[in-house]
This record gives structure tokens, sequence and C-alpha cells, in this order.
């Protein structure tokens, strides 16, 4: 749908209003949603309505999208991600007819706009540029997926064959088709969605997951951190869930394989840089080069908060016996007595050698939002350029948050 010179301009005029009384408007549109299809409950993410994230995320997005009105190809990259997202929860054409019109509800109640006025008639048309938009890209994923050998679309039911510690707070699960159909390779630093049944809420909850191993032929494996509560944060709903109450032999729901945090150039130097459970799709990606026996330079750069909660450094240690293009480095605040760590205290890249951060090597940031960020403006003024790093954020996806 091609919206007119006056639309664009309704669209433009409204985006004083959206930085201001964005969040607002989007933590409304969710309430109002969610009460007149409680059904889209096991759909969306509950914890992220919780703590407030998914109405900052669809405000930014919508901000974002209203910005950039005129020229849509600037949100190229952003949209691809959003379309791997909802096909990764099996969105649907027609669900988006049941979130435009609570969305342009909530403009009109919120804004206090007549339903029959011009700025509706030109959010309408702007909400279906955008459906149209994703609903072909999601289309196109759907129909490569069901190409795929092993492929399928939807949900999926799989069998928890393996349960295995891998810090205080992560565990790795197995996963095994319940069906014994066979799997579809991925791409190492992809994902899937998993839904269980949470007790406390009464309904099915989808999260998203990466994978953290190489291709095998007989399972998935995913590595999911225990979200406990804190000051700021209630306990997350799906990660206990699975913690507590799922266990070898019980069934899961997953969708296949998808996600676009993929290695650019493989024939390249990488440098792989990570904090807390932000480490499963790097360790995916560097089981891959092993197992491909890739020959280029590759830094593995690791941060964690302790000892008690740092994943999978005995496996990195070992990949190094064998791969002698493998440097490794550790930023631990709090090691203790027993792990040798390089540095006690926060990650600085600023004070690595350069031997860790070639300058024509490809970047790898994956963790919490504030560390990608300081991460990312440490490289930039390492003068790495921009299209040298990719990043990929765990929570709540929008056009916002993606810098590279």
């Amino acid at each position: 749908m091609q919206l007119t010179d006056k639309q664009i301009e309704l669209i433009q005029a409204t985006i004083p209003t959206l930085q201001q009384h964005g969040v607002e408007l989007t933590r409304y549109f969710y309430n109002r949603m969610l009460s007149n299809h409680p059904e889209l409950k096991e759909t969306f993410n509950l914890g992220n309505q919780r703590n407030d994230a998914q109405p900052q995320a669809l405000a930014k997005a919508i901000l974002a999208y209203a910005q950039n009105i005129t020229k849509l190809q600037n949100l190229g990259d952003a949209v691809s991600q959003i379309a791997h997202r909802h096909v990764s929860l099996d969105i649907q054409p027609e669900q988006y007819p049941i979130v435009g019109t609570n969305l342009l509800h909530s403009i009109s109640e919120v804004l206090n706009v007549p339903m029959d006025s011009e700025l509706i008639a030109a959010w309408t048309a702007a909400y279906q540029q955008l459906a149209d938009i994703l609903i072909k890209t999601e289309a196109n994923l759907y129909q490569q997926q069901e190409k795929n050998y092993g492929g399928w679309n939807g949900w999926k039911k799989f069998k928890i064959v393996d349960k295995q510690p891998e810090s205080s707070e992560i565990t790795s699960f197995y996963l095994q088709p319940a069906d014994n159909t066979p799997l579809p390779t991925y791409q190492p630093g992809q994902y899937i969605s998993v839904r269980v049944m949470v007790p406390q809420l009464g309904i099915k909850q989808p999260r998203q997951y990466s994978l953290s191993d190489s291709n095998h032929p007989d399972y998935f494996r995913i590595s999911i951190k225990k979200e406990a509560a804190d000051q700021q944060h209630e306990a997350g709903y799906v990660s206990n869930t699975l913690h507590q109450h799922y266990h070898i032999g019980d069934e899961i729901e997953a969708t296949h394989p998808t996600g676009t945090f993929l290695l650019h150039h493989t024939d390249k130097s990488i440098v792989l840089i990570s904090a807390g459970v932000g480490i499963t799709p790097m360790i995916a990606i560097l089981n891959t080069l092993a197992a491909n026996k890739n020959q280029q330079h590759i830094s593995f750069i690791h941060a964690c908060r302790n000892s008690d909660v740092l994943a999978m450094h005995q496996h990195i240690i070992g990949l190094q016996q064998s791969m002698h293009n493998l440097h490794s480095y550790l930023a631990c605040e709090n090691p203790g007595t027993e792990l040798m760590a390089d540095k006690k205290g926060r990650l600085e890249l600023s004070e690595l050698d350069n031997s860790l951060l070639p300058s024509d090597a490809d970047y790898y940031l994956c963790g919490p939002k504030a560390f990608m960020h300081s991460q990312y403006q440490a490289l930039r003024k390492l003068h790495i350029p921009q299209n040298q790093i990719f990043m990929e954020l765990f929570g709540t996806g929008g056009f916002s948050q993606h810098a590279a």
C-alpha cells in the first residue's frame, strides 16, 4: 500500500508525540489487545510485559518506523530480524489485523483522536504497509523452512534426552524430535523458540534460545540461564519452569531454527566477544569452526561475574589444545582462588593486545544491552569499522536495537 504525501506528513507530525508518550501508548495497546484476545497470551512473552521491556521495544520500533517512513530501506536489517522472530513464534497473517485493530484504537484512545480522523486513516495505511512487508518476508521464510531436509513450520514436540548443568545458573537441554524425524541443519548463531506450560500462569509461554552447539544429526542443544529474581526483576517464568520442572524424558514444543546472527565470512579472522549467557551462540560458532577445521585467527573473549556462573570454560580450554589458531581471554569480576582469569575485573577492550583484536577481523558481540553498547563503543574507538561488527541482543526485538 502506497501512502499519500498527506498521510506521510501526518505520520511525521506524530513523531514528537511518540517520543514523549510512546511507551504509554504501547502499554495501553498490549493491555487492550491481550484483554480482548487472551489467546494471544500464549504467543506474547508475558515476562517482557511484566518488566515493561516489550512496550518499550515496541514504542521504539513505532518511532523508528515513523522517522523512516519515507526511507524504509533504512529498516531492512531490522525488518528481517523481526520477521525471523515472528516466524520463530509461528506468527500467522491472520494475526496482523488483530494487532492492527488494537493498535489503531489505542492511538485513537490514548491520543484522544477520533477513529474517523485523517490521522487514524494515515496510520491505518502505514500499518498495512508494514504488515504487508512482514507478511511477505515471513512467507518466504516459512517456505524455505518447509523445503529444508527435516524442516517444518510451527510448533513440533521434542523430548528432553539429556540435561547437563554448565554453571550455577546455566543448564544445557538436549532435545530430540518426539516423532524421531530427522533434524534440519542450521547456521551457528541461530535460535529456536521453545514453549512450555508455566504452572503459575496456567498457560503456555514461548521463549527464544540460541542453539549452543554445532550441527548434530540427532539433537539440538540449548543452554538456558535460570533468571532469578532481583531488586529490579521477578524470576523468569520459562527459565525457572524448565530448570525446576522439566527433566529427561519430558516433552516440550519447539520451532525450526532461524535468526540472522550468522558468520558473514568464514575465511576472515574472527573475534567473539560475550558476557554471561551470551556465550551460548559463541560456543555454537566456535564448535562449528572447530568441526570444520577452519584455520583463520579466532579470538574468544568472555566476561563473567564470578567463577560460579562461568559456563563452558573447560570446553574452551580443551579446544585450545587442538586449535592452535584459537586465542582466549577471560575477564572475571570475582574469579576466586581457583579460576585462572586473564583479568580480575570488568572487560576493557582497550587493555587488550592487538593480537587479540586484529583490525581486519569480523567482530561478533552477544550479551546484556549495556555490555553490548560499551563493547561496541570500545571497538569503534579502536577504529574497527561499523560494517565489521555484528551483534545479537537477547530479549525483545525492535528497529532501534541494531547498530550494525
